[in-house]
């Protein structure tokens, strides 16, 4: 019998136990900006994952509005420092906000500005990297992250998928979605055959991307 993926997907989300009401509230305020955050399906992988690996040290490429980091720290422990870069000035003010209000444990550190330029300054050793910035820079963020990772440690990237257009002709999609396509194509090629990483690639979402460094 050939499942039905919406159903399927919203069984799982119905079985799944209720979050903080501060991470609903932040849901329904990104939905009403039409801010991009971290899907349910996504969420659940990275409550497994913290639970499984225990990570002390997190690096994310992308804070948004800060919605990612809270939820990571949420799940994460009272051990747990994040790092999160962020470049888009109006996200920034949001989520220096947001964290202000729920990290009142001062787990998060918000670096401000290009992730090309603040990537090579850093030095310091991670034991996860949370991937979720503009998509066509990925393969660009690569090589920094690769240094920044431990041996053993996890790069987590998102929408890998691209709601669907990276299993597509490049000339199914419009012109100006090309580039990014074949950016995301590239990475996780790169992914798949680097020396420097193990890769499983899930569907769940809009497609994660889970990277062992060995």
């Amino acid at each position: 019998m050939q499942l039905n993926n919406d159903r399927l997907s919203a069984f799982i989300e119905l079985m799944d136990k209720d979050e903080p009401d501060y991470i609903y509230e932040l849901e329904k305020k990104a939905g009403t900006d039409d801010i991009p955050i971290i899907r349910p399906q996504t969420r659940a992988i990275l409550r497994f994952l913290l639970a499984l690996t225990k990570p002390l040290k997190i690096l994310e490429v992308g804070t948004a509005t800060g919605f990612s980091a809270l939820y990571m720290r949420e799940y994460g422990g009272k051990g747990l420092k994040i790092t999160t870069i962020e470049n888009y000035e109006k996200r920034i003010l949001e989520a220096r906000e947001n964290f202000k209000k729920y990290d009142k444990s001062s787990q998060i550190e918000l670096i401000c500005g290009d992730a090309a330029e603040a990537l090579p300054v850093l030095s310091e050793e991670f034991d996860w990297i949370f991937m979720d910035a503009a998509k066509g820079q990925y393969l660009k963020f690569l090589p920094d992250c690769t240094r920044l990772l431990k041996i053993g440690g996890l790069l987590i990237s998102d929408n890998v998928m691209q709601d669907g257009d990276v299993i597509e002709s490049r000339f199914a999609l419009e012109r100006r979605d090309r580039t990014i396509h074949s950016r995301m194509r590239e990475y996780i090629y790169e992914l798949k055959h680097s020396n420097d990483y193990e890769t499983c690639l899930l569907s769940d979402g809009d497609g994660v991307a889970l990277s062992v460094r060995i």
